[in-house]
């Protein structure tokens, strides 16, 4: 695959550019000319000879941790969906109106996605069916429990941990290394294209109907924690039903090669933390530059996922 677009950026250099200038006052969208893509894709004849192992050099825990983000991303997205729209009637900007939209189509393919290779994955011996039920069952209680704009914070936290992911996926060459196999690879970083082309979304429909700070920030700083630590320990219980991760030295060596990767880099978690910042909003790291770069490797004239594209295939 051709790498023009490598490391553009790097994460902390991310961090010390300018903002973008938000809308025009009375706009309810941050960036008015921002356009969110649905794009029908389609991935499944490439998952059909995946191996179990598909992370780079058939790394054992890094084929774990792309199951269980993989595992959550199909009701998560639904779930997205469900608490954007329930506020779609209250969006008076046309602008945000159309970015919803797109959000919606996005998300909508994405889920469907990731259940291709979830379902892969499954047939390979992973857990991923088994989280999925618990990430459905977990979400619906908290839409029965919580009010809708409680669920709406939610998306909007969760968005913020998507978009930083992303950003990472499209910044390090490393991390796209690590993924291994073609087929998982060109599977995140269309998801990490579209994150990042729609990562102000659901904050700018919270604040655009009267989402508060407190709520905002109490929300992030649940999630920061439960949702790596929900990861953490899926990936722990699927590795110990993995035959490999008790043959000598697999393990050991598989962690080193983990914990030295941007994955765990100190600058991920602060960029997290950001979010918390009075004044926070998405779109103040500008990753402007970052999205037309991957488009135009991804969808350009010769882009290396045209061949993915199912324009036949409702979203």
């Amino acid at each position: 695959m051709s790498r023009t677009a490598t490391d553009v950026q790097s994460t902390e250099s991310q961090q010390s550019q300018p903002r973008v200038e938000k809308g025009p006052p009375g706009s309810q969208s941050s960036n008015p000319d921002k356009l969110v893509p649905t794009r029908r894709m389609d991935f499944e004849e490439s998952m059909r000879e995946l191996p179990k192992h598909f992370a780079q050099d058939g790394d054992l825990i890094a084929s774990h941790v792309i199951m269980a983000l993989s595992a959550v991303f199909p009701d998560g997205e639904d779930y997205f969906v469900r608490t954007v729209r329930h506020y779609r009637d209250r969006v008076s900007d046309p602008a945000l109106k159309r970015q919803v939209a797109g959000f919606i189509g996005q998300e909508a393919v994405h889920g469907r996605e990731h259940r291709v290779l979830n379902e892969r994955l499954a047939e390979l011996g992973y857990p991923t069916k088994e989280y999925e039920n618990v990430t459905r069952f977990g979400l619906k209680i908290r839409e029965k429990l919580l009010p809708a704009k409680s669920n709406l914070a939610a998306t909007a936290a969760l968005e913020h941990f998507t978009a930083t992911l992303a950003e990472l996926v499209l910044t390090s060459e490393e991390i796209r290394d690590l993924m291994g196999e073609d087929s998982v690879r060109e599977l995140f970083e269309w998801h990490a294209l579209e994150e990042s082309e729609h990562k102000a979304v659901a904050f700018d429909v919270y604040k655009a109907v009267g989402g508060g700070e407190r709520l905002r920030v109490w929300t992030m700083n649940f999630f920061r924690f439960g949702f790596v630590v929900g990861i953490g320990l899926a990936v722990v219980l699927s590795l110990l039903r993995d035959r490999e991760t008790y043959k000598r030295g697999v393990l050991r060596k598989s962690w080193k090669r983990v914990k030295a990767s941007p994955i765990l880099d100190p600058a991920l978690w602060r960029q997290l933390k950001d979010y918390n910042r009075p004044d926070f909003h998405p779109d103040d790291i500008d990753t402007t530059e970052l999205v037309e770069t991957w488009k135009a490797e991804l969808f350009g004239e010769n882009g290396t996922l045209n061949d993915k594209l199912s324009s036949g295939k409702a979203a």
